[in-house]
């Protein structure tokens, strides 16, 4: 941009943007198209801990906060307000899936997850669970999509629950293990491969 100088927000104004723009409830981050100020130096370790120029921040209620104005666009993150939009570091989901409730049973069973910044989804069509294998490991990544394009890596407490209560099923003309919620099975490994 030719005659302009974009000067790129710090932490503290990117905050009072979004407080100002949360205050009647969700922002709609999809509905802003902010001219792209630049990367700031935030992290989000794969363990869901935010960090700011290298230090973790402590604060829940501002990780909350930068959370609400979070967008991912095709595989880069950012922060956005109405005014301004900032790349940030993800090192694997921006979430973390850390419990889930159960209701029903069978087919009508509903997984309910809640994320460490305290948004919940149910899995179903709107917010599906995938599983990642790495090719080397083999060691399964389990996500959920909390947002739109936003997902949270299941952690493993809630992933060993989710085994507990799999079923068989057959899906993609084989039987797999996976678990049913809101209607819709979610295969998490082919059953040949638990023998």
């Amino acid at each position: 941009m030719t005659g302009q100088n974009i000067v790129k927000p710090s932490a503290e104004s990117l905050a009072a943007s979004a407080k100002a723009a949360t205050k009647k409830g969700p922002a709609p981050v999809h509905l802003w198209n902010p001219p792209f100020c630049g990367d700031i130096d935030m992290r989000i370790a794969r363990d869901g801990t935010w960090f700011y120029l290298g230090t973790p921040m402590g604060r829940m209620p501002l990780v909350k906060l930068f959370s609400s104005i979070l967008r991912k666009d095709g595989d880069a993150y950012f922060l956005v307000t109405p005014v301004e939009k900032v790349g940030i570091t993800v090192d694997d989901a921006p979430f973390v899936a850390v419990d889930f409730d159960v209701t029903d049973k069978g087919r009508e069973q509903v997984l309910t997850f809640t994320t460490n910044v305290d948004d919940t989804a149910a899995a179903g069509p709107d917010h599906p669970i995938r599983i990642v294998r790495d090719p080397a490991t083999q060691e399964p990544s389990p996500y959920i999509l909390i947002r739109t394009n936003l997902e949270a890596l299941i952690d493993r407490k809630s992933f060993y629950r989710l085994v507990d209560i799999g079923v068989h099923e057959p899906h993609d003309s084989t039987s797999w293990f996976g678990v049913w919620s809101s209607g819709q099975f979610f295969p998490i490994i082919p059953s040949a491969d638990l023998i």
